[in-house]
């Protein structure tokens, strides 16, 4: 029996070599101008065909769509349909726009389900549209995007390393600087960003992980204290402590002081890279922080929150993985990107950062998806025994 050499891809079992057979007809039959037209002529392959065919025009059409999207933002058009139907008349003077270009953006919208027309020439906010008007992370992260869609101008540019320096490297300062480059001047803005997104990912998370048995939580690079804030008003026992670098702890502090929490939150500025973690803690929360970061410094992070768990302690991790159910495009396609124009970090899949988790000598992960719109999962694993693998 010739045995199949590692990567050569050549099937060897009856289920792989039909799979292949499938896979070559349908090539062949797809790359057929003729066969895509009889198909879309034929009532029972029709939905089949033109499904294929909108959904190739959408992502050729994507980058039109994102714009739609910036100008209703942009202009607050929603805000103001919120009041009630209104017409392009109407609306065309307070947009600053001609009762022409007012109408095209709003036969726009609704074409894109952000708005619906109404009879009369008044147009409404839709369901989508009403999803997004009350979801400030997402209008900030559509405001955010400028400085994506120049990174991502020339992505051939981008993927062969050829882009130089992108503005999503400047504009996350610990993407490629180290830590005396920091100051609270250019940490603001990106802890703003992180703050008003992070207000519809803490809600999701912890609807999928409860401190109800626990005592004590560190959270690892949390920002301007968002997530704890939340965590802090869902269980008032808990002892909470804040890492983050020096000049995002100094917001944290101020933010959680004008939030009344400052005593029971205890802000840390350390660089978790360097420094030794702050005590130890029933759980260590890393949200939307691994995949900022490459592998080396990945595993440094999770070996700093092993050291900072007490024993039988458990670490709890929160982000997009590429392999979840309705979370390709968010991994893989989005987070992909947008990660390399950053210049740091990478979308894994659940396996990955499974397999970083043992290299810091965590057993015992399990992965869960969490319920709200945004694709999000929540790992967590638990603390060997032995002693702490922290350097």
């Amino acid at each position: 029996m010739t045995m199949r050499e590692p990567g050569d891809g050549a099937p060897t079992t009856p289920e792989e070599r039909i799979g292949e057979a499938w896979r070559k007809y349908r090539r062949e039959k797809l790359s057929d101008r003729d066969f895509r037209r009889r198909a879309a002529a034929n009532p029972l392959t029709r939905p089949i065909a033109t499904n294929a065919a909108r959904k190739l025009f959408d992502l050729t059409a994507g980058f039109v769509y994102s714009q739609i999207l910036k100008a209703v933002v942009e202009l607050d058009l929603l805000a103001r349909l919120s009041e009630g139907p209104r017409s392009a008349e109407a609306l065309a003077e307070p947009l600053g726009l001609s009762t022409d270009a007012a109408r095209r953006l709003l036969d726009a919208a609704a074409a894109l389900d952000l708005v619906e027309a109404r009879p009369g020439g008044l147009y409404d906010i839709g369901p989508l549209g009403l999803a997004l008007e009350h979801e400030p992370g997402v209008k900030a992260m559509i405001a955010h995007h400028d400085m994506l869609y120049a990174d991502l101008a020339d992505p051939v540019k981008l993927l062969r390393g050829e882009a130089g320096e992108t503005k999503l490297s400047r504009f996350w300062p610990y993407a490629g600087a180290s830590v005396p480059a920091f100051s609270e001047e250019n940490a603001a803005p990106y802890s703003q960003l992180m703050a008003e997104s992070q207000s519809f990912v803490a809600d999701d998370v912890l609807d999928a992980f409860s401190f109800g048995d626990r005592n004590s939580l560190i959270d690892f690079a949390g920002g301007d204290g968002t997530f704890v804030e939340t965590v802090a008003r869902r269980w008032p026992h808990l002892k909470i402590d804040l890492v983050e670098l020096p000049p995002v702890a100094d917001r944290a502090r101020r933010r959680l002081a004008e939030a009344e929490l400052g005593d029971r939150v205890t802000v840390h500025g350390l660089d978790l890279l360097a420094d030794a973690p702050p005590g130890q803690a029933d759980v260590v929360s890393l949200v939307r922080v691994l995949h900022d970061h490459d592998d080396d410094r990945a595993l440094a992070l999770l070996k700093a929150a092993h050291a900072a768990l007490t024993p039988g302690g458990e670490v709890m991790i929160a982000e997009p993985l590429a392999d979840m159910r309705g979370g390709r495009r968010v991994g893989h396609a989005y987070f992909g990107f947008y990660l390399l124009a950053m210049g740091s970090g990478r979308p894994r899949t659940s396996k990955e950062v499974e397999d970083l988790l043992a290299q810091a000598g965590f057993w015992s992960a399990r992965s869960r998806l969490t319920q709200g719109a945004t694709p999000l999962a929540v790992v967590t694993a638990r603390r060997q025994s032995e002693g702490p693998l922290w350097r």
